[in-house]
């Protein structure tokens, strides 16, 4: 009989720690979500409460982290991962992505667990390289107001690959392009949910800027697919796991409109302070070594996003 693995979810509260949650739940691992909830919601994972495999455990991560019995993989996903929040939480951000991660990899080195770094297209910044590949080392503005993000992935990414070559851990990397799918926050103040949220109460779309920079989305379910199949590989990465196909602002808008029915009018905005014009990965190394690629249609997963918050929303 084998025995049943445990995985420890840091930022297991949040949109794609949640979903982590659901996914190994459903192939009979023993999950312990572990979550300061600072941007996270105990509401994504109150379906797994009475599951006796499934464990909360609130705690901020900046602090050492201390959990009894085996644990065989862990993933951190603990950060504030949208521009509203890094904005409101600049020292937090940094905090979670520096003292966070070296304590995320403490435990991980006592348990002799494998170790799964989120890290972001951030790295990138506004990239002078279109798409971006793993190789490229990104165009970032180091003091800018996006850089407690930015750079506390990077030093993240920096961390986890001095612990890899000093202590041997075995360590994944993984690059999340924009991402979206049930349990984003409305107020998220990120691109899918803006406009989700704007569209359902009659007003106007916010563009940032003139409309033409461009973003590809992928849904939820793929990047987990990615992740997992990332997990359970023999690389180490970093990996760029997204969808290539690429939009403008503006076209995503009239797809949201169209989605939604009826019609809805633009409202232009200055664009933030180093915000990218383009964004956009390069998937070769995930399609040809994990043989992986997404599934799920824009036009589809947005119909599913926007079912989800019609439905949990007032």
């Amino acid at each position: 009989m084998k025995s049943v693995k445990t995985v420890l979810v840091i930022g297991g509260s949040g949109f794609l720690g949640s979903h982590l949650c659901d996914w190994f739940i459903q192939r009979n691992f023993k999950v312990i979500a572990l979550d300061n909830n600072i941007t996270g919601s105990m509401a994504n994972i109150k379906h797994l409460a009475k599951n006796k495999k499934f464990k909360f455990i609130k705690h901020d991560i900046t602090k050492p982290i201390h959990i009894p019995g085996a644990i065989h993989y862990v993933l951190n996903f603990a950060s504030p991962a949208s521009p509203i929040d890094y904005l409101d939480l600049p020292i937090e951000t940094m905090r979670v992505g520096a003292m966070g991660t070296h304590n995320a990899l403490g435990i991980a080195r006592a348990k002799k667990a494998v170790f799964f770094q989120a890290s972001t297209s951030e790295v990138y910044g506004d990239p002078l390289e279109h798409p971006q590949k793993e190789s490229y080392w990104g165009n970032v503005n180091p003091n800018g107001p996006r850089s407690v993000y930015d750079e506390a992935k990077r030093f993240g990414e920096a961390l986890v690959l001095a612990y890899h070559r000093v202590h041997k851990l075995d360590v994944k990397i993984i690059r999340i392009f924009n991402t979206y799918g049930p349990r984003m926050r409305l107020k998220d103040g990120r691109v899918v949910p803006n406009f989700i949220d704007q569209i359902l109460h009659g007003k106007s779309l916010t563009i940032y800027g003139d409309g033409n920079q461009t973003r590809s989305f992928c849904y939820v379910d793929d990047l987990v697919n990615g992740i997992t199949k990332l997990l359970f590989s023999k690389l180490t990465g970093p990996v760029n796991i997204g969808n290539p196909r690429e939009f403008t602002i503006k076209e995503f808008a009239n797809l949201v409109v169209k989605t939604h029915g009826g019609k809805a009018k633009i409202a232009y905005e200055p664009l933030p302070k180093d915000d990218p014009k383009q964004r956009k990965p390069d998937i070769t190394l995930a399609k040809k070594e994990l043989g992986c690629e997404p599934k799920v249609p824009l036009e589809q997963g947005l119909r599913w996003t926007m079912d989800w918050f019609k439905e949990h929303t007032n």
